[in-house]
């Protein structure tokens, strides 16, 4: 029966073996370098407005809850938005409900390798709550919270509110004091906390007020409303700083040879290099298989 072998003459499977050998010394070596570790992102977070009301209708036979965020943003990928108004539905006769409406109501988180800031910004803003649907639960003129976080630096947190607020139509000075409560009879009761700011080793919380609702007017139960609102807030966690590997003093780095040239000259010049155990292999394996090159073809002349 006749065959097909297919068989590679001695001198390809030599020159095959020295480049294998030669191509393997530099992977080799690329692959021991160090190993650098990664630093962990940071993060930020910024709303203009949070509500966490409960709003009764009709005698409290209706209970909707009112949950509402303006312009709440989140990085690592950062983001920016600046709508002027919140509504809601359901509780003004399937008619939209203005919550909230501002001129200026910015948000913005922004993440980079080595910092982490949240911002907000709100000017001319009114808000308003089921049952007081002519009067503002609160009217502000400006307020910005600001929270920055940076890698290797202690973060910081800062909440401004200048002027006055008008709160169920009365215009009061908010203090940083403590809370300030506000009532209106046959209306409800607010209580207001000034630029509540807090910081850690990594992060920050910044908002410029937050407040308790309580309003029923006139005790008619037509819309009774609780909870609580949050104006301005910014968040931030700083990245983490990248751990530094302790390593042995460098030495200056011996001269490899280019491929391919002989291993005579560079151990004459250089006493030895990096690759020369792997050209020393090749060579070696170059001679082993010349030598059963040799052998197989005076068995086949014999």
């Amino acid at each position: 029966m006749n065959g097909t072998n297919f068989r590679m003459p001695a001198r390809r499977w030599a020159s095959v073996a020295t480049a294998t050998a030669l191509v393997a010394g530099p992977v080799a070596l690329a692959g021991a370098g160090s190993a650098h570790a990664s630093t962990d992102q940071g993060r930020a977070s910024a709303v203009v407005l949070r509500t966490g009301l409960d709003v009764s209708l009709l005698n409290k036979t209706v209970d909707v809850p009112l949950a509402v965020s303006l312009n709440e943003v989140q990085a690592p990928q950062s983001a920016e938005k600046t709508a002027l108004t919140a509504q809601l539905d359901g509780v003004n006769g399937g008619q939209p409900f203005s919550v909230l409406g501002a001129e200026v109501a910015t948000a913005r988180a922004t993440v980079s390798a080595t910092k982490a800031e949240g911002y907000t910004n709100l000017a001319h803003a009114r808000l308003h709550v089921p049952g007081l649907p002519l009067l503002s639960l609160i009217e502000i003129d400006a307020v910005t919270s600001k929270a920055t976080c940076e890698a290797g630096k202690a973060p910081v947190a800062t909440s401004h509110l200048p002027g006055a607020v008008t709160v169920l139509g009365k215009r009061i000075t908010v203090t940083a004091n403590g809370p300030t409560d506000v009532e209106v009879p046959g209306v409800g009761s607010v209580r207001l906390d000034l630029s509540k700011t807090s910081t850690t080793s990594r992060t920050a919380a910044a908002t410029a007020l937050e407040l308790t609702v309580s309003v029923n007017p006139l005790k008619l139960n037509v819309a009774d409303v609780e909870g609580t609102l949050t104006l301005a807030q910014a968040t931030c966690e700083a990245p983490k700083v990248a751990a530094v590997t302790p390593s042995s003093p460098s030495k200056p780095a011996p001269d490899v040879e280019p491929q391919g040239a002989p291993a005579e000259a560079g151990l004459a010049e250089t006493g030895g290099s990096s690759v020369t155990p792997y050209i020393a292999g090749g060579a070696v394996l170059l001679l082993a298989t010349g030598g059963g090159a040799v052998l197989m073809t005076r068995r086949r002349r014999s």
